[in-house]
């Protein structure tokens, strides 16, 4: 069988309020082309489907028709939460997507069983077991109530994401004896590289699990929640697809990717580059360099490009500030926008305070930035900040998944 891994699509996702529907869009006739190209049989979405867990009506029609043309390929399509997403929503049509060969899992089953989906050839064969596990929320993780401490509840988590592996890994070699399986799960794994648009998960990205902790069963595991496209050191073949379009300016440089597994062949994935559709452009320096970069910018993308510029100089100037905003009202090159810019001056007086930060909008920042920024301010003992932080990461979790 052919099998073809996939995450983090963030359908309705905007980078300063530059929608990217239209970009996913590309992806999505470019990924069906793929599919045929590769007779691919089955895809594996690791969670993130959405951006926001209560998503636009705009985001879900896009989500929607996107199913319906994968489904004309007479795939099977295997779903899976993650922490950007609902559970419940992802789960409302989940019975009446089924009938079209399509399976959701929002979060966790009650019957860990149900986490288990067979995929077989044309003539009934099962080929491959998928064991799918979504992002595990506080109540997934047996335990967790009982830790007494910070590091404590930190193990009991990791402990907790390791159980859901070990225990799907003993029902599928019970259930399915002599059958590969491959893993699917939406988390953090210790010692990847991670992008700006990435929200930590697990108590800020500590409770992130080794390698080993997946145990050794499966042939294959498809996470999902890093955006750069990387390998997990492993025995076993542990990836991250990444996802398919650039998500922050510090994707810029990724070449995005989905991989493709030929069981008949081995379990190594070959990954298949997806072309860009626009290009993220950063302009970062003193003005002269600033002014010098814009003059030069020419595009040949098939989307409008985008740019980010981080103008820094050594000494406070408002003069500066007027002559760049000038510059951006002028700014007129085809197909390439500006949509974020930011100043900073290295020496600032300080009856200014720091301008870097005053002339940054509320918006501009997560809440966790906000968080951390307050934090710095009182004086507290590093254990007690350490509590803290983690009963601030899951009250955001919580309010992130709900929203």
């Amino acid at each position: 069988m052919k099998i073809l891994h996939t995450a983090d699509w963030h359908i309705g996702k905007k980078l300063h309020k530059k929608d990217l529907a239209a970009d996913f869009e590309l992806f999505i006739g470019w990924l069906v082309d793929c599919i045929q190209e590769n007779e691919i049989d089955a895809v594996l979405i690791s969670g993130d489907v959405f951006d926001l867990a209560n998503p636009s009506h705009e985001a879900k029609k896009q989500y929607y028709h996107s199913l319906l043309r994968l489904k004309s390929l007479d795939i099977k399509l295997i779903i899976i939460g993650g922490n950007h997403d609902s559970p419940s929503m992802l789960n409302a049509p989940r019975e009446l997507l089924q009938e079209m060969n399509i399976h959701i899992l929002g979060g966790m089953p009650q019957e860990a069983e149900n986490a288990l989906i067979p995929l077989t050839n044309k003539q009934g064969e099962i080929k491959v077991v998928i064991a799918a596990v979504p992002y595990l929320r506080s109540s997934d993780l047996p335990g967790l109530e009982l830790a007494e401490n910070y590091q404590e509840r930190v193990e009991r988590v990791r402990e907790g994401i390791a159980y859901h592996f070990c225990q799907l890994a003993e029902l599928a070699e019970k259930k399915y004896p002599g059958i590969p399986s491959i893993a699917m799960g939406h988390l953090f794994a210790k010692g990847v590289s991670t992008s700006e648009s990435e929200r930590d998960i697990q108590i800020g990205n500590l409770a992130g699990i080794e390698a080993n902790q997946f145990g050794n069963y499966f042939s294959y595991i498809a996470l999902g929640h890093i955006h750069q496209p990387q390998q997990v050191k492993s025995p076993i073949p542990i990836y991250y697809s990444g996802s398919p379009i650039q998500l922050s300016f510090s994707e810029r440089k990724d070449q995005k990717r989905v991989l493709v597994i030929d069981t008949s062949k081995s379990f190594e994935p070959l990954s298949i580059p997806i072309p860009s559709f626009r290009k993220l452009k950063k302009i970062k320096g003193n003005l002269a360099k600033v002014k010098l970069e814009l003059q030069s910018l020419s595009s040949t993308s098939n989307l409008t490009d985008l740019v980010e510029i981080e103008l820094i100089e050594d000494n406070f100037d408002p003069h500066i500030t007027f002559v760049l905003n000038q510059l951006i009202e002028d700014f007129g090159v085809p197909h390439i926008e500006i949509v974020k810019h930011r100043i900073y001056f290295k020496e600032v007086q300080k009856k200014l305070g720091d301008f870097s930060l005053k002339s940054q909008h509320l918006d501009e920042l997560h809440a966790k930035e906000v968080f951390e920024k307050k934090l710095k301010e009182i004086s507290i003992e590093e254990n007690q900040k350490k509590l803290v932080e983690m009963a601030f990461d899951e009250l955001l979790n919580e309010i992130e998944s709900e929203s």
